[in-house]
């Protein structure tokens, strides 16, 4: 059930880092994948990059050196290999709230980004539901549910 855009348009600028220069993207990605690569298409130019965002905004690492001619500001193609992330509860994690009395309806944007990456990244059955049990316990009891 993903959705897979592999283009997306994107408008940034080049700051400078200590480990070099960096691609602040304007806008935060939302609802995609990341911690994972893509392209950049930068004037002429395919740039490997590491695609990291955090609360408010998306970097992008380049995995290899910048071409010297790069503008300060630019709009262009961000190609990613993966797709839209899902952003519904899975059926396991609705179920062990429910048992347990707690609100998975209640988290917002960014916690559910977090809880679901988390859970989707479980490698083994164990894992997973170690990472259920967690997610669940963080929960806030439904309204009317005993504490």
């Amino acid at each position: 059930m993903l959705n897979t855009p592999r283009a997306l348009p994107v408008r940034g600028r080049t700051v400078p880092a200590a480990t070099g220069p960096l691609l602040l993207l304007e806008d935060r990605l939302q609802g995609r994948d990341t911690f994972l690569t893509g392209t950049l298409t930068l004037d002429g130019h395919d740039i490997p990059v590491r695609i990291t965002t955090l609360d408010d905004s998306t970097t992008l690492q380049p995995t290899q050196p910048l071409p010297d001619d790069l503008p300060e500001q630019w709009s262009t193609t961000l190609h990613l290999r993966h797709g839209q992330r899902p952003r519904e509860i899975p059926d396991d994690l609705r179920a062990a709230a429910a048992t347990a009395g707690r609100d998975p309806d209640a988290l917002d944007d960014a916690e559910l980004r977090y809880a679901l990456t988390f859970l989707g990244e479980a490698t083994t059955p164990a894992i997973r539901t170690d990472r259920l049990t967690a997610i669940v316990t963080g929960l806030p009891t439904l309204e009317g549910d005993p504490e």
